[in-house]
């Protein structure tokens, strides 16, 4: 009776041989023989103890070797891997899809069980799939397609990317930036919500930091080696990626705003300061246009405060300018009198030194400090800025002034320039002093 009761489990679940035209699929080979081709496939998702898959397996045999050549059959054993079976919805047995142009979203199908209705199902499939293809439609597992478009309503997603088995190592693990990386599914409506989210915030990401910090999405569904490498269960699943860590889970909001914010601290906190340059020349300028604000401070003449005392000036400015380091703002420095042109075009004048201003080069506007030239004098002064506070006058003209080419400061105190000395050894004194009697 034992033997018999073995016999019985080992020929329930052994539905497909290599004889068959069946092939079993199974999370090892799906990807590969499924997602990745561009044959149709009729898929059926069974359980060995149930009994009307049990009375599907000669008709799906006999339907299979009708459609050899023409069509791919499939069979995945869903109670041994249930992964595949979550993964497309499946919910009772025996349960038959059809993975056509999109394979990332099978149909179901809905004909008869007999070999008969399987091959006309599989034909109608295979109709509508040519129609497609004729008409310039195909599928795709792109990310800007898991919502159907190029972005939902939040923008173009080129700034997303997409990352791969072949490429996550390179781009994300060897590269320098600082990855929030989205492991979706293209039929998971949360991933689809998120999906303009994600794509509106990668683009503000990657102009704010200029590329240090980049968001990338994996299909999990076909990517399937990196997402488990990485433990993925769910989706959406999202981890940041440090160059050199281990990954963390992602714990903050799935807003554009949540994402934006999260990326700019993981800036912030990997980023260093930025330069502090001295106005030299034209070129010393390109700070500024290339940055959304530049911070420009004139110092008072190395006569007037001593090497001491200019550098204790641009220390309060370099501190500033690593507290908001994530602004990515330009921060230049000119001596009082070196840019006499530049001073007047922000209404500096050449008086009142130490003075400041910020300047949006894009829209040729400064703002002048007011209060003290200090820590908190300072951040005051650019934090009413960041909120879009204070008052606001143009550059000059509306255009860059002339700058003039000057060398750099040695760090060293400044010297008066040598008097002229007079040899006086040829001249007559009392010659002189008659001429100048009264």
């Amino acid at each position: 009776f034992r033997v018999l009761g073995c016999s019985l489990v080992l020929a329930v679940s052994g539905f497909y041989s290599a004889r068959d035209d069946v092939v079993e699929l199974n999370p090892s080979n799906f990807n590969k023989e499924v997602v990745q081709s561009d044959s149709l496939w009729l898929i059926e998702f069974y359980a060995p103890w149930c009994g009307h898959c049990q009375s599907l397996t000669a008709d799906w045999k006999k339907a299979a070797t009708a459609l050899k050549g023409i069509v791919k059959v499939g069979a995945v054993d869903a109670d041994q891997h249930k992964s595949l079976g979550s993964q497309y919805g499946v919910r009772g047995f025996p349960t038959i899809k059809i993975f056509g142009a999109n394979k990332n979203k099978p149909d179901d199908f809905q004909g008869g069980r007999t070999s008969q209705a399987i091959v006309e199902g599989a034909m109608t499939a295979l109709r509508s799939l040519v129609k497609e293809r004729l008409s310039g439609k195909s599928g795709g597992s792109d990310y800007s397609r898991q919502s159907g478009g190029g972005g939902g309503g939040g923008g173009s997603t080129k700034d997303v990317v997409e990352l791969t088995d072949d490429n996550f190592d390179r781009l994300v693990m060897e590269g320098d930036a600082v990855w929030l990386v989205e492991f979706f599914a293209p039929w998971c409506g949360h991933c689809k919500s998120l999906e303009p989210e994600w794509a509106a915030a990668a683009s503000a990401v990657q102009e704010q930091t200029k590329g240090k910090v980049r968001l990338g999405a994996v299909d999990a569904t076909i990517h399937q080696g990196v997402s488990s490498r990485y433990g993925v269960r769910g989706f959406p699943t999202i981890k940041v990626f440090r160059k050199g860590e281990e990954p963390e889970d992602y714990q903050g909001g799935r807003s554009r705003g949540d994402i934006i914010a999260r990326a700019l601290d993981l800036f912030s906190d990997n980023a260093v300061p930025p330069e502090l340059m001295e106005i030299l020349s034209e070129d010393s300028l390109k700070t500024c246009v290339d940055s959304q604000l530049c911070v420009i401070a004139v110092l008072p003449h190395i006569l007037d405060t001593g090497a001491s005392g200019r550098k204790s000036y641009l220390e309060v400015v370099m501190k500033m300018a690593d507290k908001y380091k994530k602004k990515m703002w330009g921060w230049l420095w000119t001596e009082g009198g070196a840019q006499m042109e530049l001073e007047n075009a922000l209404g500096i004048g050449g008086f009142g030194y130490p003075a400041m201003a910020a300047i949006n080069a894009r829209k040729m506007k400064y703002a002048l400090l007011k209060g003290s030239f200090s820590d908190s004098g300072i951040h005051e002064f650019l934090r009413d800025l960041s909120m879009g506070r204070g008052s606001t006058s143009t550059v000059g003209e509306g255009a860059w002034p002339k700058i003039t080419t000057v060398a750099p400061w040695d760090g060293k105190d400044g010297e008066l320039p040598a008097e002229e000395e007079y040899d006086l050894s040829d001249v007559d004194l009392d010659d002189v002093f008659e001429k100048t009697e009264l």
